[in-house]
C-alpha cells in the first residue's frame, strides 16, 4: 500500500539513510524504533513528503490517504475545534466548503443546483452526513467535552490541543495513519482508548513512539532504524528487544573470538614477516585478517548509559511518615488528607489526575516547598536524592560537566578529574563532551548528568518526579533495569506504564478528598473495580 523505494537523505557528508527499501501493508501497525538523532522523525517527514529525500521516491496506492499528527500545535488556531477535526479528512472538508459555498450564493443558478446534487453525492458516499457527529465523537473518546468543540483552537491549553490533533490525524478512517510520539500530553484513559482504537484499527498506522507499552500494545511490526538502514522485524517492542539483547551477546561472542585470532595472526606476522621461510605464511594469515575485518559485525549505532544507584548505608525501618498533607494552587485544592507510612523496600508510584499535585507532593517531601497543611517525617536513617520535573536552577552557569559533578562528590579520589571523567563516559558524555557547557546540554542529556548525581550522591532513598521526559528508549530501558534491581525505596512518578508496572510494588493516588494507598501492581490497580468505585467518590463533584 505504502512503498518506500531506494530512499537515502544526506545532510552534507552525514548519510541518514541509504538505499532504504520497505513495504508497509494494510492490517499492521508500525513501531518505528532508532537511538536519538537517528532520524526517526525525519522519516516520517519523508513519508509526508515534507521532507525530500537525497534520492528515491515514497508511492502511495492510488486513491489511498494518508493522514499525520501535525506536530504545528499553532496552526489552526484561528479554526473551530470541530472543524480542525474534519479538516483531518481533507477531500470531504473540501467538498462540504464547496456545497456551502454554492448553497451561500445569492444568485443561486440551476447550474449551481446540478453542481451541489453531484458534490452531494460524492459527499453522501464518503460518509459526509455523519461527519460531524463522527467528529465530536472523537473529540469526546480523547477527552474534549462538547462545550469546547465550538471554541477556537487559539483558546485552548496546550494539553488539550494535542488531543484535538491526535482527533484530526484519527478522522475520516484514513488509509495510512502516521503518528509522531502520540502519548505525549495523554492522561492514562485516553492513552488506554487510543491502545484499544489502534489494536482494531483495520488500516496501516506507522508510529514512532517512546511508550514501550504502548508500542507494546499495538504493534504489530517493529521497523528499526540502524546502521543506516530500515530494519523490520514480525512482533512488539518487546519480542524485538529481547531478541536485540540475545543477537548483541551472540555478536559480542562472535566479535571476541575474532578478536582473539585477529591478535594470534598478528603476532604470528610480526614474528615471522622478516624470515624468509615463514613469508608465504605470514601473507596467507594477512589475508585471513584481512577477511575477518570484512566479516566483523559493524557495532550498533545504539548506546545504554550506565545507571546503577548504590546507596552509601542501608536505611532503617522508619522510612517515611506523612500526615494529613495538603496542597492548593490558590483556591483549587491539589491533595488533601493523604496519609500513609512507607515502609523499608517499598517501590511506591505516585499517581493522580493534575500532574500538578504530583510535582507539588514531590517538591513538600524534598523540601522545596512548604505544606498548606499536615506534616511529613523522614527517618533518620534515610538520605533522599531527587530528580524534580523542572530541573532548570541545576544549569545556570556554564560551568563545564567535569566540574559541575564535582559539585556532588566528598572523596579525594572522587573529586579526580579522571575519576569523573571515566564516570561521565560510562553516561554516554565520552571524550570532549565533558567538557561541554552545563547550560548549553539538551533535555536528554540534562537528564543523563542529574541522573549522575544522584548516583555520586547514593541515597537510600530516591525520589523521581517524571525520570523519563527527553529520554530515549536506550536509556529508559537502562533506567527501568536499574531500578528494578535497587535495593532501598523508591518514591516516584511517571507517565511510562511499563515502568511503573515493573518497578512498583505500591501505588499511591492523592486526590482533593484522600488517598487511594495499595499494594499491587499497576496493571492491577487500573483492573481493580474496588478502587474504581474509590476514585468515583473522591472525584466526585
Amino acid at each position: 500500500m505504502l512503498t518506500v523505494s531506494n530512499v537515502s537523505l544526506q545532510f552534507g557528508k552525514r548519510v541518514l539513510f541509504d538505499e532504504v527499501n520497505i513495504k508497509f501493508t494494510k492490517g499492521n501497525c508500525y513501531g518505528i524504533i532508532g537511538a536519538n538523532g537517528a532520524g526517526k522523525s525525519t522519516f516520517l517527514k519523508i513519508l509526508s513528503g515534507e521532507q525530500e529525500p537525497t534520492s528515491g521516491h515514497v508511492s502511495l496506492e492510488p486513491g489511498k490517504r494518508m493522514s499525520f499528527l501535525e506536530q504545528d500545535h499553532f496552526k489552526y488556531d484561528e479554526v473551530p475545534v470541530l472543524e480542525t477535526v474534519m479538516r483531518g479528512n481533507e477531500p470531504l472538508f473540501n467538498i462540504k466548503k464547496e456545497m456551502d459555498e454554492l448553497y451561500a450564493k445569492p444568485d443561486f443558478s440551476e447550474a449551481d443546483g446540478v453542481k451541489a446534487g453531484e458534490l452531494g453525492v460524492v459527499f453522501e458516499e464518503m460518509g459526509g452526513w455523519n461527519a460531524e457527529t463522527d467528529a465530536a465523537t472523537l473529540l469526546s473518546n480523547v477527552g474534549i467535552p462538547e462545550e469546547d468543540h465550538y471554541t477556537l483552537m487559539g483558546d485552548l491549553d496546550s494539553k488539550s490541543k494535542v488531543r484535538v490533533l491526535l482527533a484530526q490525524a484519527l478522522f475520516g478512517n484514513p488509509d495510512v495513519l502516521v503518528l509522531d510520539e502520540p502519548t505525549n500530553d495523554l492522561d492514562v484513559e485516553t492513552i488506554n482508548w487510543l491502545e484499544n482504537f489502534l489494536a482494531d484499527y483495520e488500516n496501516t498506522v506507522i508510529v514512532v513512539s517512546h511508550d514501550r507499552h504502548f508500542l507494546d500494545t499495538v504493534c504489530t511490526h517493529i521497523v528499526d532504524l540502524d546502521y543506516k538502514k530500515l530494519n523490520l522485524y514480525t512482533g512488539n517492542y518487546s519480542f524485538w528487544y529481547q531478541a536485540s539483547q540475545l543477537a548483541t551477546r551472540q555478536r559480542a561472542q562472535a566479535n571476541k573470538k575474532a578478536e582473539e585470532k585477529k591478535k594470534e595472526l598478528q603476532e604470528f606476522i610480526s614474528r615471522f614477516s622478516s624470515n624468509v621461510a615463514k613469508a608465504k605464511q605470514a601473507t596467507a594469515r594477512k589475508k585471513m585478517i584481512e577477511k575477518l575485518d570484512m566479516q566483523e559485525i559493524k557495532p550498533s549505532s545504539r548506546r545504554y548509559p550506565a545507571i546503577i544507584f548504590e546507596r552509601e548505608r542501608e536505611a532503617g525501618d522508619q522510612i517515611l511518615e506523612v500526615e494529613n498533607l495538603s496542597a492548593k494552587l490558590e483556591d483549587e485544592v491539589l491533595f488533601d488528607k493523604v496519609t500513609f507510612n512507607l515502609a523499608k523496600g517499598d517501590k511506591v508510584a505516585i499517581i493522580a489526575r493534575k500532574s500538578l499535585a504530583k510535582t507539588a507532593f514531590f517538591e513538600i517531601i524534598s523540601g522545596n516547598q512548604a505544606a498548606d497543611g499536615g506534616t511529613y517525617k523522614w527517618g533518620v536513617t534515610t538520605k533522599q536524592t531527587y530528580l524534580p520535573l523542572d530541573n532548570t536552577a541545576y544549569f545556570q552557569s556554564d560551568i563545564d560537566l567535569v566540574d559541575w559533578l564535582r559539585q556532588y562528590v566528598e572523596t579525594d579520589e572522587e573529586r579526580h578529574a579522571e575519576y569523573i571523567r571515566t564516570f561521565l563516559g560510562r553516561m554516554l558524555f565520552s571524550g570532549d563532551e565533558g567538557l561541554k557547557a552545563s547550560n548549553v546540554l539538551s533535555g536528554g542529556e540534562k537528564m543523563r548528568i542529574m541522573f549522575s548525581r544522584m548516583m555520586l550522591l547514593k541515597g537510600n532513598v530516591l525520589l523521581f518526579d517524571e525520570p523519563t521526559n527527553h529520554l530515549d528508549l536506550e536509556s529508559i530501558s537502562a533506567l527501568n533495569n536499574s531500578l528494578e534491581n535497587f535495593k532501598g525505596t523508591i518514591v516516584m512518578s511517571s507517565h511510562d506504564h511499563e515502568l511503573v508496572q515493573t518497578v512498583c510494588n505500591r501505588i499511591i493516588e492523592i486526590t482533593p478528598r484522600g488517598v487511594i494507598d495499595r499494594y499491587m501492581s499497576y496493571d492491577e490497580y487500573l483492573k481493580d473495580p474496588k478502587v474504581k468505585e474509590l476514585k468515583q467518590k473522591l472525584y466526585k463533584d
